[in-house]
């Protein structure tokens, strides 16, 4: 009998993780992907603002420039379980464009995701000469944060896989938001593509995705 559930108790745990291998291979995708001749992002400037009550804070969404990417999804993270921050911008993607994208294939960026940050790892600077060195990867990649304009879209965001190939079109915005206990809470988004640590993510109010043809 001891020797029954102990082959019992195997069996369920390998079923537990071939479920999860599944479900994870299901979210994840193909981090290696890779596709060429996509262009940099565009954006002009842009006026006007939009606000809303979420939770318990009123919102203001400030329009810097309207926004439009297409890119291949590198990575993704949710963060839908976090308080405010995350029911305002749920999930997070990297994107990859230019030359990162093609190559991506050839170069194990090692992509990650984690704390609303995304980070890239390769075994040596050699590797990533092909596409302008660290200081091509910075401008040829980005963290976003991700505010659907509308549940429709925000249907769209939880869509999104790692080795898509996405167009995104929207606003890079500032976000500020207060209670009615004085809790603040504000996101700035950076506003070009050559910049790193600290302030560099871009924050999108997105208003449309779409999928394009690899």
């Amino acid at each position: 009998m001891e020797f029954i559930n102990n082959k019992l108790i195997k069996i369920i745990v390998v079923l537990a993780a071939a479920v999860a291998g599944f479900f994870a291979a299901a979210n994840s995708g193909n981090s290696n992907n890779a596709v060429a001749g996509l262009p940099d992002p565009v954006q002009e400037e842009a006026q006007g603002s939009t606000s809303f009550s979420l939770e318990e804070y009123n919102v203001t969404v400030d329009y810097k420039y309207s926004y439009d990417i297409s890119a291949l999804v590198v990575s993704t993270q949710d963060y839908s379980s976090l308080d405010f921050s995350g029911k305002l911008a749920p999930r997070d993607i990297a994107l990859a464009w230019g030359p990162v994208a093609e190559y991506n294939d050839r170069i194990d960026f090692n992509w990650s995701q984690s704390g609303r940050w995304y980070r890239w790892r390769t075994d040596s600077y050699e590797v990533i000469e092909p596409v302008g060195g660290v200081a091509g990867v910075t401008a040829h990649s980005s963290n976003n944060h991700l505010i659907p304009a509308n549940d429709d879209v925000r249907k769209l965001v939880k869509k999104i896989h790692t080795g898509d190939c996405i167009r995104i079109k929207g606003y890079l915005v500032n976000v500020a938001a207060n209670d009615d206990k004085g809790a603040n809470f504000w996101w700035n988004s950076s506003t070009t593509r050559d910049d790193d640590g600290d302030g560099s993510c871009e924050v999108i109010y997105v208003t449309g995705i779409e999928w394009l043809d690899k």
